[in-house]
């Protein structure tokens, strides 16, 4: 891996937080803020596919980002998003982030107060190349299910 500077890295994770927290259309996302080789893209939240359609499986390439956006957006809106205790290393060109939002399952209109953790990995131009999400999945089944307390 090529050297890239903690605080290009560092740079980068936030103006990609701030594209999620103020709600730019994925597709924008997209084309600002992954790598231009998007064959390598990778996008993979964390969770049992049983509990949503967009949990435990890669999505890959442009196609597949898109594929996530839009199946995530079927099932969720969001609201509130803010993002800290960014850590990063360089030397693997991997950012971790903490977010916090509150999410809504669009069919049944419950919501929660959720805390999620990004793990970015970036490109030799400190573009993001593979984005994972740990994020409360519990509650988002629980809530497109109409049975969050």
């Amino acid at each position: 891996m090529s050297p890239i500077t903690r605080q290009s890295l560092l740079k980068s994770a936030e103006s990609f937080c701030n594209a999620f927290a103020s709600q730019t259309p994925p597709p924008e996302i997209l084309t600002k803020h992954f790598t231009s080789k998007t064959d390598d893209i990778i996008v993979l939240e964390h969770g049992l596919p049983r509990l949503a359609p967009f949990l435990g499986r890669e999505y890959r390439g442009k196609d597949g980002f898109l594929e996530y956006f839009k199946t995530i957006g079927e099932q969720l809106s969001y609201k509130g998003m803010r993002f800290s205790n960014y850590l990063v290393d360089a030397e693997v060109r991997k950012v971790s982030v903490r977010g916090q939002a509150v999410f809504t399952n669009t069919k049944t209109g419950q919501s929660w107060d959720e805390v999620f953790t990004y793990v970015l990995e970036f490109d030799e131009a400190a573009r993001v190349r593979k984005y994972e999400v740990w994020a409360d999945s519990g509650a988002a089944y629980l809530a497109s299910q109409g049975e969050l307390a």
